[in-house]
């Protein structure tokens, strides 16, 4: 039996995304790291309708020196703690890597979906940029993007203000189909 699953990018999704010199980037440390309002509850509503909670997230800032893993490691297992997500699968290359993992690539979905038994059709994944809405694509799971500043030319089907509204879309959707 195929499962379905809500995928998550982590930062401007399940985080508050930093400014540093007037661009968007990743926290570098737990004090730095502050999730998005509400976003337990709006994990939880989710889960409570049955789907699985994966995080499919880039972060190249290891590769890059910038971001130490023990710190990366310390800042998801906090989500961990304190949300409902089933799995969490980073990929910590930079694009020179040319890995099969770093979005827009499918892999980590893939790798998810084969993990898990997860029906990638009847999934979603939920992020804020490009790279989410061509791993999304070309894994064949709908794509939510959540509208930000640093997005507009991102085009897509779905949107949502939030996480919150987002997992509201994927409750409406649960509902029409059912």
């Amino acid at each position: 039996m195929n499962r379905k699953a809500v995928f998550l990018d982590k930062d401007g999704v399940l985080n508050e995304p930093v400014l540093r010199e007037g661009k968007v980037s990743s926290p570098r440390n737990l004090s730095e790291f502050k999730l998005i309002p509400n976003a337990q509850k709006a994990l939880h509503s989710v889960k409570n309708l049955g789907y699985l909670i994966i995080v499919a997230t880039n972060q190249p800032d290891v590769s890059r020196g910038l971001l130490r893993r023990e710190d990366l490691d310390t800042m998801l297992a906090a989500v961990m703690e304190s949300s409902p997500i089933d799995d969490m699968i980073v990929c910590v290359h930079d694009d020179a890597d040319a890995c099969d993992c770093r979005k827009p690539k499918p892999g980590m979905l893939l790798t998810a979906a084969k993990k898990w038994d997860i029906d990638l059709a009847g999934s979603y994944f939920i992020g804020d940029g490009l790279k989410d809405a061509q791993a999304a694509e070309d894994a064949g799971c709908r794509f939510i993007l959540i509208d930000k500043p640093y997005n507009h030319e991102v085009r897509c089907r779905y949107h949502a203000k939030d996480l919150s509204a987002a997992c509201e879309q994927i409750a409406d959707f649960q509902t029409r189909t059912a």
